[in-house]
């Protein structure tokens, strides 16, 4: 795959939910076919038709773009390679997220600042992850406790599950570092079942939640089994990447979530 990164090692326990539709696509490119088309020979529905980048007309907005054509234009690498494989594992999602900007645009037109809205979906579409997890792990992250989430409960982290959603931040750890840091979302829908995940966040995802920035920060190489460093518990000692806490807003709760 051309790339400025390595290809990425499907072995990793962040790419778990990835794996088959990635090493199926990514075979593809290897042989030859640019990413947009690899995409769109992966079985299943479609959200999208996956077109070279220089579909995209000249000025025209991406987000629009994709929103009225339902085509959404691809560049060679990583990025939006793994920008497709999203649309693909979570086609509910990313359609409602493109539909949120492709109305803000038309709303407030493409400016120097994006506003709340824009910057939310942005943040989340790019870097986010879904986390469901038994109640005292959800309370100490909120609050920031590295070690009592990491290393006192960290039994209970065999009844937790991650799964990344932003495409940058799986681009991104085909080279982890220790700081790649994730804005998670609590699901209350098990993520053993991503088609309900999928559809709960399709409907999770509205104007007003998204301007309250529900998400909360979690260096990913800190969950138990993602990096063998974190077997240590001086691992969670470093405060440039575990930081102190800050209030949290209550809207980082899911609905219907007990308060933290």
């Amino acid at each position: 795959m051309e790339s400025g990164l390595s290809a990425p090692d499907w072995d990793a326990p962040w790419y778990a939910p990835w794996r088959d539709a990635g090493q199926a696509v990514a075979g593809r490119v290897a042989k030859g076919l640019p990413v947009h088309e690899a995409l769109n020979r992966q079985d299943g529905p479609h959200p999208v038709r996956f077109v070279p980048q220089d579909a995209l007309p000249e000025g025209a907005a991406y987000e629009r773009f994709t929103f009225e054509q339902r085509q959404c234009p691809t560049r060679e690498g990583l990025h939006d390679f793994f920008n497709g494989l999203c649309w693909l594992r979570f086609p509910q999602a990313k359609r409602r997220l493109n539909a949120l900007q492709a109305a803000q645009i038309a709303a407030h037109g493409v400016g120097a600042v994006r506003g709340p809205v824009r910057d939310a979906i942005t943040v989340f579409d790019e870097n986010g992850a879904l986390l469901d997890a038994p109640a005292p792990l959800w309370e100490a992250l909120l609050a920031r406790q590295w070690r009592r989430l990491f290393v006192e409960l960290r039994p209970l982290w065999a009844q937790a599950r991650v799964v990344l959603f932003g495409h940058a931040l799986l681009e991104k750890l085909a080279a982890p570092r220790k700081d790649m840091t994730a804005h998670v979302w609590r699901a209350p829908a098990p993520l053993s079942d991503l088609a309900r995940a999928d559809a709960w966040l399709a409907g999770a995802l509205t104007e007003d939640r998204l301007a309250a920035k529900p998400f909360v920060p979690l260096p990913v190489l800190g969950v138990p089994g993602w990096w063998p460093a974190n077997a240590d518990a001086a691992f969670y000692d470093d405060a440039t990447v575990f930081r102190p806490a800050r209030p949290v807003p209550a809207s980082a709760r899911a609905p219907g979530a007990p308060p933290a």
